[in-house]
């Protein structure tokens, strides 16, 4: 049988809830049983899957979760599709993956039929395999072996498959449980897609280590939140900024009844984090009046798990991302490698045993992306006082105009502070005269409007004149990607 310790977790915790979702709850004993019958199904007769891998479209919930510990148990690498990626997205991962089955629950045959017929794959309904006995010779899996493949969101090019093993998986999991002193007594809501690492490490592997108890809602609702924070037995909740913007709104246009009981319920947590993508200082500090609890800002990527966070107990300093992880090495480097000052901008580098294996098929991406055996984030970040500050990606967040590099990330802040700004993006765009020039993208609140010349001289009093915008657009909303990242080359178009 497999040793790993996730498995450890659950054999040692029977009757406790893993799950509930819309169909019911469900305890470990049930999870164990039923991803036995998943791996019997996926084996067919054989030993062991020996790393083949298995792509598998599955609702959030119980049965994603048997089918996901069902192909770990059956000695395969998991591939978790996207839900609502379209049919050209999902035809890509099952290809570039080199998948040798496809799992779905039978509602969504549809969306992948012709992909798996087009390449002759088997495709298995998640209904079939309760009826399937167990095979009690499972094959051992040691913690080297690799475990899972999640693609990157593809910003600046073609998405690529980002390969962890167990060990690796293990390790972001154990410093996050250590950092966020997770308990068998946890219970958290669970309301991000199954296809990134924020949902499915930082969320339900962090849940399942300590055999806590992870809550699935089918789609992400405010006020069914907000409801559900009310009946104030939850712990943790984790999400990306802009479903704590969308459960702001919904809170202003609640009655104060609602409000109150909304408030005392999510007070009751002991821990909310906010992460992939960067928390405005607006929404951190509207959260914290309205529930009391001061949002736990992160940093991390697909490659490396969770390498930075701000403490559990201390001072959570807004927009910063915190000091390295348990485990995590850090530092930062100039264009040259060189180790930067805490003051200078500096790429973040990290090591470690959570760092990735490699990129799937792509031994030359791979070997570009690390330096002296430690991965290349791509990310620019300056240290105050031991915090990690981000100044955004080198590919797409520093903009370098007239001699300067400047933070786009930076800019955004204090534009968001401008009453008529509700949210913004900004870019570099090419130009003959200043290399770059600074670009805002602007949703406008519906009341207000904007012009360029007024809010140059506004943000004239707040930012240096080379970091404020010469050009501007106004949208309705800007172009994102499933985990709430604004989709930079898509910004860009807007201008041209």
């Amino acid at each position: 049988m497999p040793r790993l310790a996730l498995f450890d977790a659950a054999e040692d915790a029977h009757d406790q809830v893993v799950v509930i979702d819309a169909a019911g709850s469900y305890t470990y004993a049930d999870l164990l049983d039923h991803s036995r019958r998943v791996a019997t199904a996926l084996l067919d007769g054989s030993d062991d899957l020996s790393e083949r891998r298995i792509a598998f479209l599955v609702t959030p919930g119980f049965d994603y979760v048997a089918v996901q510990w069902g192909i770990w148990q059956a000695g395969g690498v998991a591939v978790p599709l996207g839900l609502k990626h379209p049919r050209p997205e999902l035809a890509y991962t099952i290809d570039d993956a080199d998948v040798s089955a496809v799992v779905v629950e039978p509602e969504l045959k549809d969306r992948v039929a012709a992909i798996t017929t087009s390449k002759s794959l088997p495709l298995l309904a998640t209904d079939d395999f309760p009826e399937r006995a167990v095979n009690e010779r499972l094959p051992a899996i040691e913690a080297f072996r690799r475990a899972m493949i999640l693609y990157t969101s593809g910003s600046t090019g073609k998405p690529k498959g980002v390969v962890t093993t167990h060990a690796n998986i293990q390790a972001q999991i154990d410093a996050l449980v250590e950092a966020w002193e997770w308990q068998r007594t946890d219970k958290i809501l669970h309301v991000l897609p199954m296809h990134h690492i924020h949902g499915i490490i930082n969320v339900l592997g962090c849940a399942m280590r300590v055999a806590a108890t992870c809550e699935f809602l089918p789609t992400f609702e405010p006020v069914r939140v907000w409801e559900r924070f009310a009946v104030g037995d939850l712990t943790l909740f984790m999400a990306v900024p802009t479903i704590y913007v969308k459960l702001i709104a919904a809170f202003e246009n609640a009655s104060s009844q609602l409000q109150t009981r909304w408030s005392n319920g999510a007070g009751k947590m002991r821990l909310m984090v906010s992460g992939s993508a960067a928390l405005p200082i607006p929404t951190l500090e509207k959260w914290e009046a309205i529930t009391g609890n001061r949002l736990l800002e992160r940093y991390g990527m697909t490659e490396i798990g969770m390498g930075l966070s701000n403490p559990l107990h201390g001072e959570r300093r807004a927009g910063h991302v915190g000091a390295p992880l348990p485990s995590v090495e850090a530092r930062r480097t100039n264009e040259a490698g060189e180790i930067v000052d805490d003051a200078a901008p500096g790429e973040i580098e990290i090591r470690g045993p959570s760092v990735f294996q490699e990129y799937w098929n792509r031994p030359e991406a791979t070997a570009k992306s690390f330096r002296d055996g430690w991965f290349r984030t791509g990310d620019i970040a300056v240290v105050d006082d031991g915090a990690y500050r981000i100044l955004g990606r080198s590919s797409v967040d520093i903009i370098k105009t007239g001699g300067y590099k400047v933070s786009a990330l930076e800019i955004e802040d204090v534009l968001r502070t401008h009453s008529a700004i509700r949210d913004c993006a900004v870019v570099g765009i090419e130009d003959a005269e200043w290399g770059e020039r600074v670009a805002l993208c602007a949703v406008c609140d519906e009341a207000e409007s904007i012009a360029l010349d007024e809010l140059r001289d506004w943000a004239k009093e707040r930012l240096a004149s080379y970091k404020v915008p010469t050009l501007l657009h106004v949208c309705d909303e800007l172009p994102r990607n499933a985990m709430s990242k604004v989709q930079k080359p898509r910004v860009r178009e807007l201008f041209q």
